[in-house]
């Protein structure tokens, strides 16, 4: 039997705040790199606000390194580790750096809300196994990521509220959005199918391509 190294590749796991993406990835049994860390800190001058507010607007993309993000994806894929920063929400600030390795595994997950954002640069890298997008009922999302955030204490309650009735209202578009970025949509079920079958693909795709 060969001991070549096999090529890494990730999945790209999008999806609305609080549609369950980190308890799906966390039932692959796979490595998760957790993309949410990858946030600006809240001192960032570059920060969004939200139009007509004082808050800044951490659901949208420029309020994300996605250069950074990218940069981590790649070397996991050609090396098997990287050091990833240690984000605290409730703090909007980076806490600690720590190591983060995917060993020898053929595949493994990045998830996050801006997960779509990265599809194009992860499929011109050859890094990109495959890119979804988990969707539902908005409802249903409203109270999950109420509850989760309430009971994290990721911002203040007041806060919460308004964010959660403005992604509530958006969901559709934001889903139409990822969609449009590459990331295919579709519900927990068909997203465990298609990374299923990602990992029994990887050992015929080609070589991975590297960072200049």
């Amino acid at each position: 039997m060969s001991s070549q190294h096999l090529p890494t590749r990730v999945v790209l796991l999008a999806g609305p705040s609080g549609s369950g993406k980190s308890s799906l990835a966390a039932r692959t049994g796979l490595p998760v790199l957790r993309l949410d860390d990858f946030y600006k800190e809240g001192d960032d001058p570059t920060l969004p606000l939200v139009t007509a507010s004082t808050d800044i607007d951490w659901d949208s993309p420029l309020s994300w390194d996605a250069d950074a993000a990218v940069e981590a994806i790649v070397e996991l894929c050609r090396t098997g580790r990287t050091t990833v920063p240690v984000y605290d929400i409730a703090t909007s600030a980076r806490v600690d750096r720590e190591a983060f390795e995917v060993g020898h595994t053929p595949l493994f997950v990045a998830e996050g809300i801006f997960a779509a954002d990265v599809v194009r640069r992860c499929q011109e890298l050859g890094v990109l196994a495959d890119a979804l997008c988990l969707r539902g009922r908005p409802s249903t999302t409203f109270r999950r990521r109420l509850v989760r955030d309430l009971r994290e204490g990721r911002k203040s309650v007041g806060f919460l509220l308004r964010r959660g009735w403005r992604l509530m209202r958006a969901e559709r578009g934001i889903v139409a959005r990822q969609t449009a970025l590459g990331a295919h949509p579709c519900d927990k079920a068909e997203a465990l199918g298609r990374l299923s079958a990602a990992a029994g693909h990887c050992d015929a795709m080609p070589p991975a391509r590297t960072l200049a």
